[in-house]
């Protein structure tokens, strides 16, 4: 790896234990449980619950985000890797920020204030996934730009 990159360093080493301790705790009782309403009233994840049931559907869930972190981790040593990680992070990202629309309860109205609405403490968690879509771009940029690099290395 051998970079100082702050930037870097803190988006990459945060998206993976946030990756590694999200996808460890879906693949727990509590953690199905959890995610229930939110995959269930996506039209893009409706169906994951319904073929494969919520604890299956979770640890599958899970799964893929432990897959992204590894990848993400193997990165630093195989950019290309890092890219893979990079690509189903932005994927899984996508699919959860637009849950801030579909989830019942994630914009609330302002008691005593006709048609102000804010997010509720369920709408901020979810918006948290539309930052860590921006950095999963960043990640499969800053991967990108080394694996470009290591291939030049290796044909000049």
């Amino acid at each position: 790896m051998g970079d100082h990159n702050v930037p870097f360093l803190v988006s990459s080493i945060g998206m993976i234990v946030m990756l590694l301790w999200a996808g460890s705790y879906k693949m727990t009782a509590p953690g199905a449980e959890g995610i229930v309403p939110l995959v269930s009233n996506s039209p893009l994840t409706g169906w994951h619950f319904k073929l494969f049931g919520p604890y299956i559907g979770s640890d599958i869930i899970g799964l893929t985000e432990v897959t992204a972190a590894i990848l993400i981790i193997a990165g630093y040593f195989k950019p290309k890797a890092g890219i893979i990680g990079g690509l189903i992070a932005t994927l899984m990202f996508f699919v959860t920020s637009t849950m801030v629309i579909t989830t019942p309860g994630t914009i609330i109205a302002v008691h005593g204030i006709k048609y102000m609405r804010y997010m509720s403490f369920l709408g901020l968690f979810l918006f948290k996934d539309v930052i860590s879509l921006g950095v999963s771009f960043y990640l499969i940029s800053y991967f990108g730009q080394k694996a470009i690099l290591s291939e030049n290395e290796r044909y000049n």
